[in-house]
């Protein structure tokens, strides 16, 4: 069974849409947390729709917000409903993107994800796993899971930017170089990285000028 996902939206400067940043939020959050971030983008992307999804359940942890899957650590859930967590969003998301690319009709190589945290690790989780590669991934303070998997697991492989803090305290920063090994050995070509100075578990301006600049140069957006 699927979940229809809610999103938050801001329409193109432009008012006309062709392109899209779908922006996924990290555990304990929701939509609105980042389509805040619309706003020093638009400017630069004015012909771009900006959505921000909520994750498909309620966050123990955060009465208001939101997670994509239970986190064992944080809420004492177990390894196991994690993983069948991540599977049911993992659909949930695939169908979100696959509605929104037919309403607003957009073809996956004009859309681009914008993860943060949790939200992150489903941008590198569902992505490589879609039959159509969509225009890029741009991941912050997140980490690929199940690493192992997606050597025989990955379909498409489009640009992938990782940006991390070098003070996080939530997601280790070595998360970077573990998850751009991974990705390497799955046979993506195009892989950049950023190392946000002295940032803890957020984004920073510097952050956010290098997601731009890899959205409009590798994604053609």
């Amino acid at each position: 069974m699927t979940r229809v996902l809610q999103a938050e939206r801001r329409e193109p400067v432009s008012g006309e849409t062709r392109s899209c940043v779908v922006f996924l939020h990290g555990y304990g959050a929701n939509g609105a947390d980042l389509l805040g971030l619309a706003d020093p983008l638009a400017e630069h992307l004015p012909d771009t729709l900006f959505v921000a999804p909520d994750a498909p359940e309620a966050c123990a942890g955060a009465p208001f917000g939101f997670q994509w899957f239970p986190i064992p650590w944080l809420d004492h859930s177990s390894e196991e409903e994690a993983e069948a967590g991540l599977i049911q969003a993992s659909v949930d998301l695939n169908a979100f993107l696959d509605a929104l690319m037919v309403d607003e009709d957009l073809l996956p190589e004009q859309v681009v994800l914008v993860g943060f945290s949790q939200g992150s690790m489903m941008s590198l989780h569902v992505a490589p796993r879609r039959e159509d590669p969509v225009a890029g991934i741009v991941a912050f303070s997140g980490r690929l899971l199940q690493p192992e998997l997606l050597v025989d697991e990955v379909v498409s492989r489009p640009p992938v930017l990782l940006i991390h803090g070098d003070a996080d305290e939530v997601v280790p920063p070595q998360s970077l170089p573990q998850a751009a090994e991974a990705l390497q050995e799955a046979g993506f070509k195009e892989i950049f990285g950023h190392i946000m100075k002295g940032t803890g578990h957020g984004i920073a301006p510097d952050g956010l000028s290098v997601a731009l600049a890899f959205i409009r140069d590798k994604c053609g957006l």
